[in-house]
C-alpha cells in the first residue's frame, strides 16, 4: 500500500499557492466584506433613525444576528476547512455549538422572566395594575 495515498474520508487540500487559492481568498474576502457592510448599514440606520418602531428595531437586530451567524459558519467552513470534511465531523462540531447557543438563549429568557417576577413580587403585571387602582370611597352618610 502506498503511504502517500489517503483514504476517501481524509482530504488533503493544503497544496501551496496557485490561481485557485488566490481566487478563493478574494471570494472569501468579498463575501465577508459584503455581509459586514450590510450589518454596519443596518446598525447605522438604527442609530440615525431613533424614531423607528420597536418591531422594526427588533427585526433589524434579528437580521444582524442572522448575518453574524452566517458569517461565523462561513468562516468556520473556509478557514477551519470544515467545508471540505465529512458530514459526520461537521455535525459533531455544529450540533453542540447550536445547543450551546440555545442554552444561552434559554438561560437569558429564564433569567429575565425570573427578574420580572421578582420585581413584581410574583404577581403578573395585570394583577399589579388592578391592585394599584384606588378603591373609590363611599360618600359620607348625611347627618340629620
Amino acid at each position: 500500500m502506498d503511504h502517500h495515498q489517503s483514504s476517501p474520508e481524509v482530504t488533503l487540500h493544503h497544496e501551496p499557492g496557485g490561481k485557485e487559492v488566490v481566487q478563493k481568498i478574494i471570494r472569501t474576502t468579498v463575501i465577508l466584506s459584503v455581509i459586514t457592510l450590510i450589518e454596519l448599514g443596518l446598525g447605522l440606520g438604527m442609530y440615525l433613525m431613533p424614531s423607528l418602531s420597536s418591531a422594526l428595531v427588533l427585526f433589524i437586530k434579528g437580521a444582524i444576528v442572522i448575518l453574524s451567524l452566517l458569517k461565523a459558519f462561513y468562516i468556520v467552513g473556509v478557514f477551519m476547512h470544515l467545508g471540505e470534511e465529512i458530514k459526520n465531523l461537521i455535525m459533531t462540531i455544529i450540533v453542540p455549538l447550536l445547543l450551546f447557543v440555545w442554552f444561552i438563549a434559554a438561560f437569558l429568557l429564564d433569567g429575565s422572566s425570573w427578574r420580572n417576577l421578582r420585581n413584581t413580587n410574583g404577581k403578573s403585571r395585570t394583577e399589579q395594575v388592578n391592585q394599584s387602582k384606588p378603591v373609590p370611597k363611599e360618600a359620607p352618610a348625611a347627618q340629620h
